[in-house]
């Protein structure tokens, strides 16, 4: 379990046939079934790498040999097509959403309000708090802004357990690490990690959209322009609908 939802970069991959995708922490599971799919349909493989959307964007600029970029915040799209390292501008393949995450006996709550993280700040129940860290994971800032919307940030700060990516921000959230964790809704709704807690949505009007765009890499391969079509197509669009994304053409639900 900790491997699978801790998973971050161990360095720079090495080019290779099969062509190599960057996606960001929160697609480890949706993307990752997507691709078992693709390869039985096709015959053909993708390598994934999965990692904060802020490593992944400074490996490709340091010239990483990656083929196609799933990133969880657009603004990482549009400065690599910006510095020519893109086909073009890509595509938004969806919008993410943020949840709270209480693991099994925990002394909080599963409160999408996050009062009841403001009554355990006050009481002391709270003594560790899992999020992505800002500085580089789209999820991590899309947490703090949560948090400081309800004012809660500085007060809970000093408690935080930083993970690299949203992935490791899971673990510590479910694996007794912390009490509880700010974690990309797509995670909380993957079958290994459900039994670990419970879970609660945030309003999305309390943080910046997680607007998640992928786009191709200069000189991507075949594979990889198929690969890219294939995240568009119905079958790959269903994986990610019922790992809790909003979808580009759909409504929210």
């Amino acid at each position: 379990m900790a491997a699978l939802l801790g998973a971050a970069l161990a360095g720079r991959p090495a080019a290779a046939d099969p062509p190599t995708l960057a996606a960001a922490a929160d697609l480890k599971f949706a993307v990752g079934e997507i691709a078992e799919r693709f390869e039985a349909e096709s015959g053909r493989q993708m390598r994934l790498v999965f990692g904060s959307s802020g490593n992944l964007f400074a490996q490709i600029q340091q010239g990483a040999p990656f083929e196609l970029f799933m990133s969880a915040d657009e603004d990482f799209v549009f400065r690599l097509a910006e510095a020519g390292l893109t086909e073009d501008r890509g595509e938004l393949y969806a919008i993410g959403r943020i949840v709270l995450k209480v693991p099994t006996g925990s002394p909080l709550k599963a409160d999408g309000t996050l009062e009841d993280l403001r009554a355990a700040l006050a009481d002391g129940r709270l003594t560790k708090f899992a999020i992505a860290n800002p500085e580089h994971a789209p999820y991590g800032r899309r947490a703090e802004e949560a948090l400081r919307h309800v004012g809660l940030w500085e007060t809970i700060e000093p408690k935080l357990v930083l993970g690299e990516n949203v992935a490791q921000a899971a673990q510590f959230a479910t694996s007794g690490s912390a009490q509880g964790g700010i974690i990309a809704y797509s995670l909380a709704l993957a079958p290994a990690v459900v039994p670990l807690g419970q879970h609660a949505l945030i309003p999305e009007d309390w943080h910046e959209p997680l607007r998640q765009r992928m786009v191709l890499l200069e000189g991507a391969s075949a594979t990889a322009r198929d690969f890219f079509a294939y995240m568009q197509e119905p079958a790959a669009r269903a994986i990610m609908r019922r790992y809790g994304f909003v979808l580009p053409g759909e409504p929210a639900s």
